[in-house]
């Protein structure tokens, strides 16, 4: 039996598994709230070695109850080669489960099957977006986001009035459907996709800030950002997770050179998306980084009301404007050593070494999507991200 914790996917406890065609999976929870669609994260070398020979288009995963479960299986971690064919090359296993409050245990099975299992619908998704400027999109059945890449940046050489920002800040499209809608609103267009025509729109405001949940180095007085993303990889695509990267060509800050590698993700069924960003540089030990909030996130010829909250490792918006509904806007950042702020942004903050990924948690909900409605409940929301990234799922796989 070998136990982990969950979502990574270190080993805690030794022991050979045998052949066998059942793999058991036990999770445990020591949280009393109920945990919504939690993706649990199984190596898949674990499921080899409990069901030697399984294949990920012939697999069952089903609950203690033997409902079918939708499951997806990556390959961000790759064991090895797979020349005999026989299955020992996958990255991990997800599927999800909700914990109701007070749930501390939930048990699942994973069966080979003579039939070829169809792919489940997708509730997330991540693409570049050559078409609309090197723009990169990702979504899942809650909420979307983009952010802007290298031609977006570029000047205007050819003085075609080509649109240019520049800008490292992340955006938001607020969905009001649980359908992909990534493709279909570039396909409308950017007139369309500025104004609800029924799934939702782009209302949030990046412009030069840090947006939701961009970075920057932050040296007390000033905040240091870096230009549009330079380069992406696509790690895992759904129909449960996404995992993608975002490369950042090295900027100054106040004499460091510094150069950043944003991991994406994305979960079904969630209001926050997971990020590890990993900053290079040299000279001193630790650098101060900020995640910021734009100050001003509401649609244009909105009159808007915002609420700030700064409460230890969570910063905070509620923001109601005239026409367009409320939406929250919220920071994780587990190891948060302050809060601060510059002309556009509010800031939350923390040390990173170089080369050591810094993890945090960035959310977001419109009123009118129907996962959240008020102030106070987005608060409970972002208690309970909190409460769940300091409480990681534990499994063991056993045959």
């Amino acid at each position: 039996m070998r136990t982990y914790l969950l979502p990574i996917a270190a080993l805690l406890a030794g022991g050979a598994l045998h052949a066998a065609e059942l793999a058991r999976i036990t999770v445990t929870n020591d949280l009393d709230q109920a945990r919504p669609s939690e993706t649990i994260a199984i190596p898949w070398s674990e499921i080899n070695r409990a069901l030697p020979g399984a294949l990920i288009q012939k697999i069952a995963v089903k609950d203690s109850k033997g409902n079918l479960l939708p499951y997806q299986v990556s390959n961000v971690k790759p064991r090895a080669k797979d020349p005999q064919g026989i299955g020992v090359a996958y990255g991990e296993l997800y599927f999800q489960h909700s914990f109701a409050a007070g749930e501390k245990q939930a048990s699942f099975t994973v069966e080979k099957t003579e039939t070829v299992t169809q792919p489940f619908a997708a509730k997330t998704f991540a693409r570049y977006v050559p078409e609309r400027l090197d723009d990169f999109a990702w979504e899942n059945d809650h909420v979307g986001h983009r952010t802007y890449g290298p031609a977006l940046g570029a000047p205007d050489t050819a003085g075609v009035g080509k649109e240019v920002l520049v800008t490292s800040g992340l955006d938001i499209w607020f969905k009001r459907v649980n359908y992909p809608i990534v493709d279909r609103w570039y396909n409308k267009g950017h007139d369309h996709y500025h104004h609800d025509e029924g799934e939702g729109m782009d209302m949030y405001n990046v412009g030069k800030s840090r947006g939701a949940g961009g970075t920057g180095v932050w040296d007390g007085k000033q905040l240091y950002v870096g230009r549009n993303y330079a380069a992406w990889k696509v790690l895992a695509n759904g129909p449960i997770r996404s995992v993608f990267e975002l490369s950042y060509d090295s900027w100054d800050a106040a004499g460091a050179k510094v150069s950043e590698v944003k991991r994406f993700t994305v979960d079904a069924g969630q209001d926050f998306d997971t990020m590890d960003s990993t900053f290079t540089f040299s000279g001193p030990s630790q650098l101060t980084v900020a995640v910021g909030l734009n100050k001003k996130p509401a649609d244009k010829n909105q009159n808007e009301k915002i609420a700030v909250g700064r409460d230890g490792v969570a910063l905070t918006q509620w923001v109601t404007q005239d026409t367009k509904g409320a939406f929250g806007i919220a920071i994780v950042l587990p190891t948060a050593t302050g809060t601060a702020e510059d002309p556009l942004n509010e800031l939350i903050l923390a040390p990173v070494e170089s080369g050591k990924p810094l993890r945090y948690y960035i959310g977001a909900a419109w009123d009118r999507a129907g996962h959240v409605k008020t102030a106070a409940e987005w608060q409970e929301k972002v208690k309970l991200q909190a409460a769940r990234a300091a409480h990681p799922l534990k499994a063991t796989v056993a045959p």
